[in-house]
């Protein structure tokens, strides 16, 4: 028997539902945006509205910026999802946080070096980015957000040409999950911090490709994983850390000393910090295992253990001295070699660059014990998911940088 054919209304309804079913996310491509150092202050930065910059927070909640005549206001009601993703982290130092909520929703942005903040208005707004197939940039997209809308005074400290901060945590408000809602793709993002130039934030997953391309293909199939840890009321990306090792010889530490605050990845802090009852077991087994004391120099704030740099072997991968490794769960270790462990202070002199914490006391469970900070993330590749709750990471290869990626688009 012949079946009836389809009347030309019905298929163009059908063709008018398959235009309108949003498209998978695994079809999005991902957003990329450029990161760049700021050398006074050694935070890093990228351009979300019209050129302005924002500094990145890894522990940011929000995305905010001072208030501008684009941005529409959104009025959500303290009962809306946009309001408890706005209040579910508040900095300890922002005291006005913690009045309740009337009829309109109140964020409270804060600076993340000063810890300065204020009650601020959400606001619609957008910033107009770049999707990528890991190469290169593809085409130009318009991003859209919730932000709050903050004051001028609460940029003291940061960047001169910065007008706010875009937070990178696993808050509903910070920048990963509003690209991802906006655009379709997965929760995930990528960080490849420079030292110099133009370095790399892609959110939404994906390749990525440095230059020389043909030497080192995909990154991201070099990248090991750890898991990704959060604790309650803290925006904080945690690792599970079961030791430090240096030169591949474990750190004895006092008991539960990693576990006791725990370790944590911050851009806020432009060397690594560690807890006292860390730090001293640390540098002195460097101290021990570099065995250089014909180099030393006095110290050079904030630093400890300087060398006369022209003393020390230059290799590929920095200086030839100990390697200081976080060693993780399964038996990985994330390493730092001389271009992570040393840094220039002048001409002359290199020091070791790893800071103690000032004003929290050994063992204090209430303090991280590590803080791992931009300089020794720079030339890393480092893929948070937050989907599955795993840190990736890699070391670029010494012939290439997190500033050699392609920003020329392909025709």
């Amino acid at each position: 028997m012949e079946m009836p054919r389809p009347t030309p209304l019905i298929l163009l309804a059908t063709s008018l539902l398959v235009l309108a079913l949003p498209e998978p996310a695994s079809c999005a491509y991902p957003v990329l945006i450029p990161v760049a150092k700021d050398p006074a202050t050694s935070l890093y930065t990228i351009p979300i509205r019209d050129g302005h910059n924002h500094v990145i927070d890894l522990a940011g909640p929000l995305l905010w910026s001072t208030c501008a005549s684009d941005h529409l206001p959104a009025a959500f009601s303290c009962n809306a999802t946009e309001c408890r993703h706005a209040n579910a982290y508040r900095a300890p130092s922002c005291r006005i946080a913690g009045q309740p909520c009337k009829k309109q929703c109140k964020a409270y942005p804060y600076n993340p070096i000063t810890g300065q903040c204020a009650a601020a208005n959400l606001v619609h707004t957008r910033f107009i980015a770049n999707t990528t197939d890991g190469k290169n940039p593809l085409q130009q997209v318009s991003v859209q957000a919730v932000a709050a809308c903050a004051p001028r005074n609460i940029l003291a400290s940061l960047p001169r040409d910065v007008t706010g901060v875009a937070g990178l945590s696993a808050s509903g408000l910070a920048l990963p999950a509003q690209v991802a809602a906006s655009h379709r793709v997965s929760r995930k993002f990528m960080l490849c911090l420079p030292r110099h130039g133009e370095g790399v934030a892609i959110f939404g997953g994906g390749a990525l490709f440095l230059l020389p391309e043909s030497s080192m293909g995909d990154l991201t199939t070099t990248l090991a994983f750890t898991p990704l840890r959060s604790r309650k009321d803290n925006p904080l990306y945690y690792i599970p850390v079961q030791g430090i090792a240096v030169n591949q010889a474990q750190v004895p530490f006092p008991a539960n000393a990693l576990t006791a605050g725990g370790v944590v990845l911050c851009t806020r802090v432009a060397y690594t910090a560690l807890r006292a009852d860390v730090y001293r077991p640390v540098v002195d087994a460097f101290d021990r295992a570099l065995a250089r004391n014909d180099a030393k120099v006095p110290a050079v704030a904030p630093f400890e253990l300087c060398y006369r740099s022209s003393m020390l072997w230059n290799t590929r991968l920095g200086y030839a001295v100990p390697d200081i490794a976080l060693v993780l769960e399964g038996g990985k270790s994330w390493t730092f070699v001389g271009s992570n462990s040393m840094v220039d202070v002048n001409s002359q002199t290199a020091c070791l660059a790893l800071v103690e914490m000032k004003g929290v006391k050994a063992g204090d469970p209430s303090a991280a014990a590590v803080v791992v900070g931009g300089f020794q993330m720079e030339n890393h590749l480092l893929q948070f998911d937050l989907e599955k709750q795993q840190l990736g990471f890699a070391k670029v290869p010494f012939f290439s940088a997190c500033s050699n990626f392609n920003f020329t688009k392909t025709q």
